[in-house]
Parts: structure tokens; sequence; C-alpha cells
């Protein structure tokens, strides 16, 4: 080979790597454009994850993850549709194309991320599995629970993580399961079991939503299990799935660089490479997802970093009272750290 050839051969080479630089939208991204909304499947009412207010207005961290979603893909926070899912429809509506992404309080585990066609786009709550007792029953730990009547959610890991509990601790009990949360709740609170096992969010929730007195219930000390809870998407479009998990990462990402939905313009100005590449001012993220340069500024914009996200649905001065404790960023001694956005 000549060395003009060689010349010509390397500018055909770099002339494909620059056309093959900037990424195309998939299809999931072209629907919801298409289409107008993104269609987010939730739970049926968590207070801080996802709940409609008296007027059908959601809220809760599940929710502005979606609102986030909505921003980054559709310019507008506003422009989404919730659709409320039980533990057994919500990945069978993920997996037939009802919702675009599911954001409801799943947990991320080995057989569901191999099996069911989908991806879990990243940790957005870490919690754990816990029980909620009536306090007048006077039970201080889970290992005082023998002969306990369990409400359950059938389809969910918190099944099978009770009966693994109890077994371990050779502890008897009785499963009363409902696949229904709000009558699942019901029943508790109306004492048709002496149990309700859940993530502890998911029990700190209702406790503070549907309980007549908070006070007379009591969340027991034990954590059962870990419980990374995560969005999801299907498997077959790697551009959302990529768009999903670093609108996660963005959010998480702002928070340690100090970018709020109060200060986001004003962040444009700085001289911080990581936040200008972030802010889209020095340009180069967005066309990797086949996004404008802006979107990132426009989600925070739009529903503030991880931390106001966490404060404004979850904090100590909402109904649940929840510390950061491992959602904590990890420079505070939590468990939340964004890969680079480079």
């Amino acid at each position: 080979m000549t060395l003009k050839s060689i010349v010509a051969a390397a500018a055909v080479l770099a002339t494909g790597a620059i056309a093959t630089d900037a990424a195309a939208a998939g299809p999931t991204v072209d629907r919801i454009k298409a289409r107008g909304e993104l269609v987010c499947g939730v739970s049926q009412g968590s207070a801080g994850l996802s709940l409609p207010d008296g007027q059908g207005r959601w809220s809760g961290l599940d929710v502005d993850y979606c609102r986030a979603l909505a921003a980054a893909v559709l310019g507008e926070a506003a422009k989404v549709r919730f659709v409320p899912l039980s533990s057994q429809q919500r990945f069978t509506a993920l997996q037939s194309g009802e919702v675009d992404v599911l954001s409801r309080n799943a947990t991320w585990t080995a057989g569901r991320d191999a099996s069911i066609g989908i991806l879990f786009v990243g940790t957005i709550f870490y919690d754990g599995q816990a029980f909620m007792v009536p306090r007048k029953l006077g039970v201080t730990k889970a290992t005082e629970l023998s002969g306990a009547t369990v409400c359950v959610q059938p389809g969910t890991v918190n099944e099978q993580n009770l009966v693994d509990y109890f077994q371990a601790n050779k502890l008897t009990f009785k499963s009363v399961v409902i696949e229904s949360l709000p009558e699942l709740e019901g029943a508790f609170y109306a004492g048709r079991c002496d149990v309700y096992l859940s993530d502890a969010s998911t029990l700190s929730a209702s406790r503070a939503a549907r309980a007549s007195s908070p006070d007379d219930f009591v969340i027991l000390p034990e954590r059962i299990t870990k419980s990374p809870l995560s969005p999801a998407v299907r498997s077959d479009d790697a551009n959302w799935f990529a768009v999903a998990r670093w609108t996660l990462n963005l959010l998480v990402e702002a928070e340690e660089l100090g970018i709020t939905s109060a200060n986001v313009e004003a962040q444009k100005k700085s001289e911080s490479p990581a936040i200008r590449r972030l802010l889209g001012v020095t340009p180069g993220i967005g066309k990797n997802f086949g996004l404008d340069e802006s979107w990132g500024a426009r989600v925070i914009a739009a529903v503030g970093n991880y931390g106001e996200i966490f404060e404004r649905n979850l904090g100590p001065k909402t109904s649940l009272r929840l510390a950061r404790g491992q959602n904590a960023l990890w420079r505070d001694g939590g468990l939340l750290y964004s890969p680079p956005f480079q």
C-alpha cells in the first residue's frame, strides 16, 4: 500500500468516525415525540414515591424522575401520562409497550434483570424490607413475630423474602395475600393481619397517608433485605436505556456539583469544565444521546437535582420524615454516585 493510499484510507476512517459520533434517537424516543407525551408506569399510590392528590395530580420521587425524562425528551416536564399499576401488572405493562418506562418502586434483582426482557436503569432509592405492626401488640423486634398473620402482595420479592426470613429464624406465620395495594393497606389497618411487610419507604408512606393515627403503628428496626429500587425500560432499545440511565445520573451529578433548579441559569457561566459539560455550554453530551445540548439544564430547571427531589418528597420536612441515610451522596456517607459526564 502506498503512502497516498494509506492517507486516503485514514481519511475515510476518520470521516466514518465523525459521521457516527452523534447518536441518533432510538425508536422509543421517536414514538414519545410523535405521541407528544411520555407514558410512565407508577404505583397505585405510595406517598413520597408516586401518589395522586384529589385532583389527580401526581407527586413523588418516582413521579419526578418521569418528569425529568419528559423534560429531557419533550422539552416539558408536564408532558407525562401516569399509569397506576399493581405489582403483578407492572412488568407486563412495560414488556407490552403499554408504558415507556416503569418508575414504580421495583427492586432490581438478578432474576428480573436476566429473564424478563427489561433493563434496570440504576438505583434511584436504596431501601430494604421491614415489618410494620400495631403498637398495641407490644412487639419490638421481628423475631417476636412467630404465629403472626402477615399482609403481603403477590408477585413481589417481598413474598419470597417473607418465607425466607421466617424459615431462617424458625418462625411460623400465616400470609394474607392481596394484589391491590390500597386493599392490602385497608386490610392491615382494619386489623385483618398483624403485620404489613414491604419496603421501609412504602411502610413509612402508608403510615403517613393511610393510618388514621400514624403513631399507633411501629416499623420494626430490622431490614431483612437489600432493596435497591430502580426504574426500568424494555431491553430492545439501547438509546432509550442510555437516555433513561443518564437522566438519573444527571440528577445525582447536579447535586454533587451544586447545581439546583434555582441557580441553573447562573451556573451556565461557571468556569468548571464539569458544570459546563453537564449544562451543554460545552457541547457533546447531548448529541451522544440524540438529544439537544440543553437537555441537562432543562431537566434540572424543571425538577431540581436529586437532593431537591428527595427533600421535597421524602425528607424530614415531609410527612414521611426520612433521613437521607444510604441515599446521601457518596461524599456524605451515602451510596449515590454518578459515573463521569465525559
